[in-house]
């Protein structure tokens, strides 16, 4: 009995937080010199996939749909001369314990400009620099340098 118990509260920690688990994938194989990562996809997953890649931060990226989910591969950029990566660092900023919002005015700046916040916004998630742009503000879901 209570071995189930324990795999019911493995199972929901795991999940809990779906886009940490997202950037945690990333984060260990850049770490693991990896060129891909695969992650399970969600609508959420798949809008901060298109932010990385229009900013340059992954080579590409390719929606699988198997008959679930479906299955993020990302193919990961690094520089030819010194194998470093293209990211050199995911934070989570907003949790399900403590949710992060900030207005546009508010929004934080990564760096000073050089990194980016993705923010999710009643207008779709974005960038911070897009959200300040259109003067909207919401959840700053994670930072990326």
């Amino acid at each position: 009995m209570s071995c189930l118990h324990d795999q019911f509260k493995l199972n929901y920690f795991m999940y809990s937080d779906p886009i940490s688990d997202f950037l945690t994938r990333v984060r260990n194989a850049i770490m693991a010199k990896h060129k891909v990562v695969e992650v399970p996809a969600s609508n959420l997953k798949k809008d901060i996939t298109k932010i990385l890649f229009d900013k340059g931060y992954i080579l590409n990226y390719k929606f699988i749909d198997d008959n679930k989910q479906g299955i993020i591969k990302i193919a990961l950029k690094y520089d030819s001369q010194t194998k470093s990566s293209a990211i050199k660092a995911l934070k989570r900023v907003s949790t399900p314990g403590l949710r992060s919002y900030a207005g546009y005015r508010d929004m934080p700046r990564v760096l000073n400009g050089l990194g980016i916040a993705v923010v999710s916004t009643s207008k779709g998630v974005m960038t911070d620099k897009e959200a300040r742009a259109e003067k909207i503000g919401g959840e700053v879901l994670c930072y990326i340098y």
